[in-house]
């Protein structure tokens, strides 16, 4: 018995040496190994669109492989409208989505948001949207617009449609816009330009629980979805609307309207549409969410690349029923270069669909703090605020840091060259003070109290 337990204590001592032997004998850690990529948290998902031509990056990220090149299983799904696509982010239906600039601002700002914060680590598109009225509007307009070598001098101001709202109040007549979505693009460019030309477009009174946008307002904005703008026109439910292109060119192609301006003349190279995603989705899913904004990157750049070169098929893709749904022909103008102001009237419009040249997908604050003063100056944002406030309220939703680590990834790996991100470095993404070349009030994101201030019609 004794010598059983001899062994047995033999045995005991004799695996625990070689356990401590063993152990001295493995390497020290590898740092490389250590800082290697991290397992994609997400492979599948379910991205939400509206069917609009700046959706394009999306698509491409799709049919040209950039998101399964990150390892990624991606489905579009068409929406159909702005706050249906809204709410199903929220709720995590969607994991992620096309958006208005302003959506992950209005996830901050809207006392009627489910207090959800999306952030947008990408912006999809630059310009992009245009404001079109209906033949007979535009007729009784044309009389008081400026004309040059025969055709109507642009920017057109809204101070000529000012005798057509005049003659509906003499009728008691209700004049109709229609807009997108209440803190979105369009319904913001619409107001600018209305106000621009001496037209009140209303203010919201949110404390009070008056979210309609009507208080003191000249005209009646209504929310449309981006589909359905140039049918309710025809029918006459509205006389014109704001919205992302293919729809002003539409009713261009079609005889229905005439478009008037477009918002690369009210705020140029402004952000239109961004990618946008929950705060918790970002925090939850960090190596996804990055592998995603590469992907877009990388589509963006295809879209701009060798002077548009791709623009066209890019334009077929887009056009497919599983997109937009609508004839090749009416995207192809001003995804080519050119915008269709009314039949014939073909201008030049380079930079009128913007994806990645001269601004690289990069979601600026100063864009942001833009759309905040938008907020401001028609009540939806309650209480006049400091400047420092609308930069600390950029930072929450608009995300340029996860950005910078995507690009940062696709230059190491050999995918994109530092050439092609020339601000890359040393930027503290707030863009140079510009001009609108409407009413050529500037822009100085580090001043917006300024600039609410030179404005006669709205909030300071």
């Amino acid at each position: 018995m004794k010598k059983i337990l001899l062994n047995k204590v033999f045995l005991i001592l004799y695996l625990v040496g070689l356990s401590f032997l063993l152990a001295s004998c493995q390497k020290e850690p590898d740092p490389k190994a250590a800082a290697s990529p991290l397992a994609i948290e997400k492979t599948t998902l379910t991205i939400g669109f509206v069917k609009l031509t700046d959706m394009a990056p999306l698509a491409i990220a799709v049919e040209k492989g950039f998101f399964k090149d990150e390892g990624l299983n991606v489905k579009l799904e068409a929406q159909s409208s702005w706050g249906v696509l809204y709410q199903r982010v929220e709720k995590g239906e969607l994991d992620a989505a096309h958006m208005l600039a302003a959506m992950p601002l209005a996830s901050l700002i809207d006392p009627s948001a489910h207090k959800i914060p999306i952030i947008t680590p990408f912006t999809l598109s630059y310009n992009g949207a245009a404001i079109t009225v209906s033949n007979n509007v535009w007729n009784e307009m044309k009389k008081n617009v400026a004309m040059e070598h025969n055709l109507p001098k642009h920017p057109i101001s809204a101070s000529s449609l000012k005798p057509v709202i005049a003659q509906y109040k003499q009728q008691q007549k209700v004049f109709k816009l229609g807009m997108t979505f209440p803190m979105g693009t369009h319904n913001y460019m619409l107001r600018y330009w209305l106000a621009a030309g001496g037209i009140h477009p209303g203010t919201y009174d949110p404390a009070h629980n008056d979210t309609s946008g009507h208080i003191g307002s000249d005209v009646d904005l209504t929310v449309i979805p981006p589909p359905e703008m140039v049918s309710t026109m025809v029918e006459g439910v509205t006389s014109g609307y704001s919205v992302g292109e293919p729809w002003n060119q539409k009713a261009v192609k079609k005889g229905f309207g005439v478009s008037v301006i477009t918002s690369d003349a009210i705020w140029e190279n402004g952000a239109d549409k961004v990618f946008g995603l929950t705060k918790t989705f970002a925090q939850q899913n960090p190596t996804t969410t990055l592998k995603l904004v590469k992907a877009l990157i990388r589509a963006s750049h295809w879209l701009d690349e060798n002077n548009y070169a791709n623009r066209k098929e890019a334009t077929e893709i887009i056009a497919q029923d599983n997109y937009i749904r609508v004839d090749k022909d009416i995207i192809t103008n001003s995804m080519t270069g050119v915008f269709e102001y009314e039949p014939g009237d073909v201008r030049p419009a380079k930079s009128f669909h913007t994806f990645f040249k001269g601004q690289y997908g990069i979601p600026y604050y100063s864009d942001a703090v833009w759309w905040l003063t938008q907020m401001r100056r028609w009540g939806q944002i309650s209480k006049s605020q400091t400047d420092q406030w609308y930069l600390e309220t950029a930072k929450q939703a608009y995300r340029p840091d996860i950005y910078t680590q995507a690009a940062q990834a696709l230059i190491d790996e050999g995918k994109m060259q530092v050439t092609q991100f020339p601000t890359l470095k040393n930027n503290a993404f707030i863009k140079a003070p510009q001009a609108s070349a409407l009413d050529h009030v500037a822009f100085d994101a580090n001043q917006p109290n300024r600039f609410l201030a030179t404005f006669k019609i709205g909030y300071k």
